[in-house]
């Protein structure tokens, strides 16, 4: 990556490096490094790991700021639908991430850079980035301007979409056959695994992808859901 890039992605952040090594560790998918010869050059999986977990504490602690009266499930809730693979991607291509990440040939051949599983892992090993070469508040500035517009009014949970119940309630409307969800498959190592699941419902099929069997189900329902929005 030159100094050229980097410019470009620290504006889209508005967050400028010291370090410009932790920037491109963020930037740097597994299958780029495994094609590498060089041993010493670090995938970004680590800093994913954390930026999971300042992602969720500092999106806890603005909902604890913003809604003092939420009781612990509304929070866990809201913050399950605000801290998902969905959401994650959506932030990363409205600043452009997937042009920024190195990956590998395969990946490339199979848009990787428009996967949601990457772009996702990606913005959160971006965060680690960030924590650690800024600190908490230059995290938590990154965070609370990309998170706050997907919150508002006194009951944030509502402002978020539960696709599956959406979809169950249409199929009940209609009185068909209720939503079949089965999984496709699961690729990579326990620790990170991602979801593949199939959705049947009416005469649409669906697949959806997350890291979870329950992210998955909600990204194949918004599709089914999608779909029979355009028929009608």
């Amino acid at each position: 990556m030159n100094s050229n890039d980097n410019t470009e992605i620290e504006q889209k952040l508005r967050y400028q490096f010291k370090s410009s090594d932790l920037l491109e560790e963020a930037l740097r998918h597994s299958s780029f490094v495994n094609e590498q010869a060089d041993p010493d050059l670090r995938d970004n999986e680590r800093l994913e790991f954390l930026g999971d977990a300042v992602l969720n504490l500092i999106v806890g602690h603005i909902l604890m700021q913003r809604y003092p009266d939420l009781n612990e499930g509304d929070l866990s809730r809201t913050r399950a639908n605000l801290v998902n693979e969905s959401q994650l991607a959506r932030i990363a291509r409205s600043i452009d991430l997937g042009s920024f990440i190195k990956l590998g040939k395969g990946e490339i051949q199979t848009d990787g850079r428009e996967k949601s599983s990457i772009l996702a892992d990606t913005f959160e090993a971006l965060l680690a980035a960030v924590y650690l070469d800024g600190g908490f508040d230059a995290a938590f500035a990154i965070i609370e301007a990309n998170f706050s517009p997907l919150l508002g009014g006194e009951h944030p949970t509502a402002n978020h979409h539960d696709y599956k119940s959406k979809l169950q309630e249409r199929v009940q409307e209609e009185q068909a056959a209720m939503p079949n969800y089965s999984v496709l498959r699961e690729e990579g190592p326990d620790h990170d695994k991602t979801f593949q699941i199939a959705l049947h419902v009416f005469d649409i099929e669906t697949a959806g992808s997350g890291k979870s069997k329950k992210i998955a189900e909600q990204d194949a329902a918004r599709k089914a859901l999608e779909l029979i929005k355009e028929r009608s």
